[in-house]
């Protein structure tokens, strides 16, 4: 029989605070789809400038991941959030204020280091402050805030370019909004503790006891407490964890496989290659003036919804039915939208909407089914010993696939043309749905150590 304790009011406030690093995510990698019209006209960017404005993010962030990693683990999650709230306001300012392309691509590559840091502190804070039973539920708010900062990012670069389009500089604007919810990351994060599990692990028990009483209410149990504390004292015996346990204990590179997989298959949909040039797909595809800006905003907040759906479908369904269902939505949905650029005419007034219609589909179930369910498996599978490692590792792979997605697909646009260049993705996505079949195991309603111990035995 499974727990049905409903989260608590602290810490449904605290995840909500922790999650404007999700916010920040969202934004910050969404923002470049709607600047990137102005941002060259003003700056005169080559196609390649252009490119690399849009793919230093998450080039950035694939060594942010890692790092960050590594500092939660050894100065704590909720400091190092702290110090990143920081550095999101620095970087957005800069970034808005560059006087020339090279000011801004240093910038953003500053911004992609906090990024992916706290893509992976934010998912790995979560999981260990949750409940088994909720942890699905509380690791997806993350996914929730991501795609809301991005279809946040869609709704103002849309406001934007209508009402000061006509500035050359607007992009400015549209970047320095993020300067608030890192401000609200900071402020709030002054009230959030310490996760529970890292404090056990540098010995704090007093600390750890405190925080799951004050975090669990009328739902702390006795038996949560010694069973953290048996295992982060069996943790403190263990030698550092270093990338190298990754690959050399066995079971542990079994982890590592899975998650690894994981955050390949989260990128190889090409699902940021729409949030990064889905603005200059949908004027590609025939709509004309400010039209592919309000257009865009569609699958935004068919993200925000799905996303909404997924934590919904996580407390009732496994992670590998879901995930497998959204393989083969994305499957079914890219064919489509390959079939609309290769079938329909230029000309025609329907493929803007054919093309839109497929977008919508095609974000729905990423984001449901695919997104989500990956980052919850890289925050969930690792022991706590090589979570912070692990899971830098694994998110170095995810932000280093987006690089090349991101930087790349123009030039096979270019060069394949639009239609097969989703095809390619389409081949990339039957190969993930065979893998999940054959690798993937089924994590719900088993807690961290539960596992833990799994992975140990099998």
């Amino acid at each position: 029989m499974h727990d049905t304790t409903p989260l608590s009011g602290r810490l449904r406030l605290i995840a909500t605070v922790a999650t404007f690093g999700g916010l920040l995510f969202g934004y910050d990698t969404g923002v470049i789809n709607g600047a990137l019209p102005s941002l060259v006209s003003d700056l005169r960017l080559t196609p390649f400038l252009e490119g690399l404005v849009a793919s230093i993010l998450p080039f950035g962030a694939a060594w942010g991941a890692p790092f960050g990693g590594r500092l939660a683990d050894g100065l704590g999650r909720r400091r190092v959030l702290m110090v990143l709230a920081v550095v999101f306001v620095v970087a957005t300012i800069g970034c808005a204020t560059a006087p020339a392309v090279g000011v801004l691509i240093a910038f953003r590559a500053v911004l992609g280091l906090a990024v992916g840091a706290s893509s992976v502190i934010v998912p790995v804070f979560l999981a260990e402050l949750a409940p088994a039973h909720l942890r699905g539920r509380v690791v997806a708010q993350n996914e929730l805030m991501i795609v809301g900062g991005q279809a946040l990012a869609f709704v103002f670069n849309a406001g934007l370019a209508t009402a000061l389009g006509h500035l050359p500089h607007v992009w400015r604007y549209m970047l320095v909004l993020a300067t608030l919810p890192a401000l609200a990351l900071w402020v709030g994060m002054i009230a959030v503790p310490e996760s529970p599990r890292w404090l056990a692990r540098n010995g704090r028990f007093e600390d750890m006891t405190r925080v799951l009483r004050r975090i669990r209410e009328e739902a702390y149990t006795p038996r949560e407490a010694e069973t953290v504390r048996e295992l982060a004292a069996q943790d403190a015996e263990r030698p550092a964890a270093s990338v190298l346990d990754l690959v050399r204990i066995p079971w542990i590179r079994r982890i590592f496989g899975i998650g690894a997989g994981m955050a390949v298959i989260n990128q190889i949909s090409g699902i940021n290659a729409i949030q990064y040039y889905g603005v200059t797909v949908l004027q590609d595809a025939g709509f004309g003036g400010n039209g592919a800006f309000y257009a865009n905003i569609i699958p935004g907040l068919v993200g925000v919804a799905a996303v909404g759906l997924a934590m919904v479908l996580l407390k009732h369904v496994g992670r590998r039915p879901l995930l497998l269902t959204g393989l083969a939505g994305t499957i079914a949905s890219l064919t489509a939208f390959a079939l609309c650029y290769l079938l329909i005419p230029g000309e025609s007034a329907a493929r803007p909407w054919a093309v839109l219609a497929c977008i919508v589909v095609f974000v729905g179930f990423e984001q449901c089914c695919v997104g989500t369910v990956t980052w919850l498996y890289m925050s969930e599978i690792f022991p706590l010993s090589v979570r912070g490692v692990g899971m830098g590792a694994c998110a170095w792979l995810l932000w280093m696939m987006t690089f090349v997605v991101g930087l790349t697909f123009p030039l096979l646009t270019d060069a394949l043309g639009v239609g097969y260049t989703v095809l390619t993705f389409v081949a990339l996505q039957v190969a993930a749905l065979v893998w999940v079949h054959r690798a993937a195991p089924e994590t719900k309603d088993r807690t961290l150590e539960e596992l833990e111990e799994h992975f140990r035995a099998a």
